[in-house]
């Protein structure tokens, strides 16, 4: 299901028919340092997992990360969009994308779009975001859409604690 573009992207919901293209994102080596490794090796585990977490999510919330594709093609790039974690109070937002994917804005564009329909379409106040504390191209990226760093936090994740630098966007 389509959800929303921008000027070079569009973003739709994640399906198993996406399973081979997030098997290969979240076992990039840049999504496993940055983000962490989901221990996800074939495509069945990359479907189950789709279905377990996006697709749950959309069908339970509202919102979902949503798969990112470049308009000329289709071609999926990234992932971005809006997830409710246990270990947050608010909804966070999240992103990835293929190494050959970084640095030409594309990002910073699906990020604000999704920015944009959390607060236009989906009436939220506020949001929040984490990073590993050293991806300062996440922190970056995150300054430049309108977030401000608030503090260092310890989330749990598969059973281990990580810190992680936390920021907000509060919509005016």
């Amino acid at each position: 299901m389509h959800i929303l573009s921008s000027a070079r992207l569009n973003l739709r919901t994640i399906t198993t028919d996406d399973a081979q293209f997030y098997l290969e994102l979240i076992n990039d080596p840049s999504y496993i340092e940055n983000i962490g490794d989901k221990g996800i090796r074939t495509i069945d585990a990359a479907k189950e997992s789709i279905v377990q977490g996006p697709v749950d999510m959309q069908e339970r919330l509202g919102f979902s990360l949503y798969l990112v594709e470049l308009k000329p093609d289709a071609r999926p790039i990234g992932i971005c969009g809006l997830i409710k974690r246990d270990g947050l109070a608010n909804v966070d937002l999240g992103y990835g994308f293929l190494p050959t994917y970084t640095g030409q804005g594309l990002a910073s564009e699906a990020a604000g779009a999704v920015l944009q329909y959390a607060r236009h379409t989906l009436g939220m106040q506020r949001l929040v975001a984490i990073t590993a504390p050293e991806n300062a191209r996440s922190s970056r990226l995150l300054e430049k859409i309108g977030f401000r760093f608030e503090k260092i936090i310890r989330l749990m994740r598969n059973g281990k604690e990580e810190v992680n630098k936390f920021y907000i966007h509060e919509f005016e």
